[in-house]
């Protein structure tokens, strides 16, 4: 089974991605620290399609998988 990890943004909207929180995180941080606004992309665990996540709007991480 893959890692998954739990994203829990500013609107309260939960979304589960592929990927062990540690390397959610580092795809967020980079995001955030780039001289122009970046989204973070992921993919969904559930559909396997890309998402793009406002890394100023992120509120929680949390594990989920192993």
């Amino acid at each position: 089974m893959a890692s998954t990890t739990e994203i829990t943004i500013v609107t309260g909207n939960l979304y589960r991605v592929e990927g062990d929180v540690k390397e959610v995180e580092r795809v967020i941080l980079d995001a955030a620290r780039g001289s122009i606004p970046e989204l973070a992309w992921l993919v969904e665990s559930d559909t396997g399609q890309a998402l793009g996540i406002n890394p100023e709007h992120v509120v929680t991480l949390r594990a989920i998988g192993p």
